[in-house]
């Protein structure tokens, strides 16, 4: 607790700070390369008779929208008087950006990352390194981003006075789910400014984000809650926190979780390392529960077939994590559950080039 509320109390201060805001702007705008475009997939929309826009978060520095929270954690960080960073890492874009950041900032960096992850995203790994940071592996329970998240919480208790833990998602103890909340917001802010642009004043009729722990979703609904959009969450089959969890408390949160009939915390299993988490943000949760975004499954299948078909037809190459969200699309165009001519923004969380060797072996 006392470390969550330095941190809350740090974050507080900066985020009613010009100077703060300002710095992190510029950082945003000249180092991670914002505001990123919103494109038009011609050739996709015209194949399933639906507007399809995506939000390309894939073009920022490091490849993925990570980047946002970790420059604001950094700059935290540095704040804070603190000179050690950490991080879990599941697909290993988080860990990426921190060891980025720590690098930008002069900070020593260590990230945990699950056994089996590191084994899945090998070229991830050598990027963290390569960047300075130590990788340390998780081998136990279930070896993947559960396990990644246990360890930093208990580096993070036992090294508090030097170190900040930059957690990636929308999730754990408050004030995370906060925190990293607002510094996402960005994604959702410029997506709305631009799909106003490009619709003559309208807003898109469906936002879709996939959703693990849920950052990138979180901030992409952030700037579309307050109007008539419809949100959906894509989460992975072997996942879906929200769509077969019911209420628990893991991480510091309350939230949807997987569990057996004792309470345990069940093992999540997905195609893609980003979203093979048996939680998600609490946010979600709530939003789920109040009736204001629904939360719908992908499997590994669609997800391959997605994948493909993006890189096909636009020529962009996704990480599995968003393509959980074009499988929807895909599926929801041809069903019907998504009208003729309705207007969909996409939230591009990441570029494939992580996940080329894992797809190339199951594609054969």
């Amino acid at each position: 607790m006392p470390a969550c509320n330095q941190l809350e109390a740090a974050f507080r201060a900066a985020w009613a700070d010009p100077a703060f805001h300002s710095r992190l702007d510029a950082l945003l705008r000249d180092y991670a390369g914002r505001p990123t475009p919103v494109t038009e997939c011609l050739r996709l929309s015209e194949r399933l008779g639906v507007r399809v826009l995506l939000k390309r978060e894939d073009l920022t520095h490091t490849g993925s929208h990570k980047i946002n929270n970790v420059l604001g954690q950094g700059l935290l960080t540095v704040g804070m008087g603190k000179g050690r960073i950490i991080a879990e890492t599941g697909a290993g874009q988080h860990g990426v950006a921190t060891a980025t950041a720590a690098a930008l900032f002069g900070l020593d960096c260590v990230v945990y990352m699950g056994e089996v992850d590191t084994e899945r995203q090998e070229l991830n790994v050598f990027r963290m390194r390569l960047l300075g940071a130590e990788v340390r592996p998780v081998r136990s329970g279930s070896r993947t981003l559960k396990d990644a998240v246990n360890e930093a919480l208990r580096d993070w208790v036992a090294s508090v006075e030097d170190t900040h833990y930059c957690l990636g998602s929308v999730m754990g103890p408050h004030p995370y789910p906060w925190m990293v909340r607002e510094f996402q917001r960005v994604v959702g802010e410029e997506a709305r400014a631009q799909c106003r642009l490009l619709l003559d004043g309208a807003d898109p009729d469906y936002v879709v984000a996939c959703v693990g722990g849920g950052s990138n979703a979180a901030g992409t609904f952030a700037g579309f809650v307050d109007t008539r959009a419809a949100l959906v969450g894509v989460e992975a089959a072997g996942g879906a926190a929200i769509g077969r969890g019911v209420p628990g408390v893991v991480h510091g949160m309350k939230s949807y979780l997987l569990q057996d009939e004792y309470g345990q915390v069940s093992e999540a299993r997905s195609i893609s390392a980003g979203l093979d988490y048996p939680g998600v943000g609490p946010e979600h949760s709530y939003l789920a529960a109040a009736g204001r975004a629904s939360y719908v499954p992908a499997s590994d299948g669609e997800v391959l077939v997605a994948l493909q078909v993006l890189a096909e037809t636009e020529g962009i190459i996704p990480a599995l994590e968003p393509a959980h969200a074009i499988a929807w699309v895909l599926r929801a165009s041809a069903s019907g559950e998504i009208p003729n001519g309705s207007t969909v923004l996409v939230t591009m969380s990441g570029r494939g080039d992580k996940d080329a060797e894992q797809v190339m072996g199951l594609l054969g």
